[in-house]
């Protein structure tokens, strides 16, 4: 369909011996230009005018021109003005601001060679800008639970309660899985290597060390990092962003007392208990996939339990899981209050701390394993 006033490019060719000369005519502005395809005609016509420096270039019959249309114009002269152009009044004032926007060069930037210093630097600034803070959040947690053990009638009871049931209660359903699942991949795998050497009855000493040991403890800490740790990261961040914090303060509510403390005491309780939840399902996995691969007992597995796995190793889970929740907390908080009133730092608060959470977890569980190495065994 042909529309009216349509930007076209005519060529046209006068007497013999005189250049051939380029006619303009129509609209050409963006709603004229992006009807049925006109900038592809257009821009393959111009394309293939570029080879003809001699053109006389007409745009006095343009009815109306935008700075997209005398941008094409523009770029099909190579960004600079033919040697024969007529112009209308205002069109000349558009072509001079492009001319001049095309002059200017940004000023080159010498790179330094002592960038990766100052990376650096920065970066150990950073670090022990994190851990001073951290140091001073544990200190002042730890002047919290002594007011609130000298005078626990009136403590965050209700916080400690909540957040246990947010924290511990509300993940029984994810640990519950993956713990199960795990076990039945672990009890499968090591079922394989067992039988071609007629060990069978070593998988339930493997499973119970690995799982009572490092596994239960280390899964459930890493799910309570991305689930629990990131919703109080969240939770404080929120605070912030709104106000809630600078409104405390004014009320005279220590965040501490209210909102630090409670969080690490109720993490301390509830990951012991979560710990003691991951190992059991993963032993019942364990023992379902002992069942279907080497056909032992479920019987004969709770048996075997108690004596392939020293007692001591519980008392090393159950300490782990109180460490991975206190630390989780407090990782959770210190970049929970350092979020600044912003939905970006939000989002990014949040991401580091789960992912500075998990690390300082695994970071615990080898210090554990350095310690402990010659208990348990």
């Amino acid at each position: 369909m042909q529309i009216e006033n349509a930007p076209t490019l005519t060529l046209e060719s006068p007497d013999a011996g005189s250049p051939q000369s380029v006619v303009a005519n129509g609209i050409w502005q963006v709603h004229a230009l992006a009807q049925c395809g006109a900038i592809k005609t257009i821009n393959a016509t111009l394309v293939s005018l570029k080879d003809k420096p001699a053109l006389v270039w007409d745009l006095t019959q343009i009815i109306r021109l935008d700075h997209i249309g005398a941008q094409m114009f523009w770029n099909a002269w190579g960004k600079k003005r033919p040697a024969q152009l007529q112009l209308a009044e205002k069109q000349e004032e558009l072509f001079k601001r492009i001319e001049e926007a095309s002059k200017l060069q940004l000023p080159r930037t010498r790179p330094n060679r002592f960038n990766w210093v100052m990376t650096l630097g920065s970066g150990m600034l950073h670090f022990f800008e994190h851990t001073q803070g951290f140091i001073r959040l544990i200190g002042q947690v730890v002047q919290d639970i002594g007011r609130f053990i000298r005078h626990p009638m009136t403590g965050p009871w209700r916080e400690v309660s909540a957040n246990i049931f947010h924290s511990g209660f509300q993940a029984l359903g994810i640990t519950a899985l993956v713990g199960f699942l795990i076990g039945v991949v672990l009890s499968y795998l090591s079922a394989q290597q067992l039988r071609m050497f007629g060990g069978d009855m070593y998988l339930v000493n493997i499973l119970g060390m690995s799982v009572i040991r490092e596994l239960g403890p280390l899964l459930a800490a890493i799910l309570v990092a991305g689930r629990s740790g990131s919703s109080i990261t969240a939770q404080l961040g929120v605070m912030r962003v709104t106000e809630e914090l600078d409104a405390m303060l004014v009320m005279g509510i220590s965040h501490g007392y209210r909102l630090i403390m409670p969080k690490v005491v109720a993490l301390a309780i509830s990951m012991p208990l979560l710990v003691v939840w991951t190992d059991a399902m993963a032993l019942i996995g364990g023992m379902v996939s002992a069942k279907v691969e080497l056909n032992l007992s479920a019987r004969y597995f709770l048996q075997k339990l108690p004596d392939a796995v020293p007692l001591s190793n519980y008392i090393i889970g159950l300490l782990k899981g109180t460490t991975f929740g206190m630390l989780i907390a407090l990782v959770s908080c210190h970049f929970g209050l350092r979020i600044k009133p912003n939905t970006e730092s939000l989002g990014h608060g949040t991401t580091t701390s789960v992912v500075t959470a998990i690390t300082v977890v695994i970071l615990a569980d080898a210090v554990f394993a350095i310690i402990f190495s010659g208990v348990g065994f």
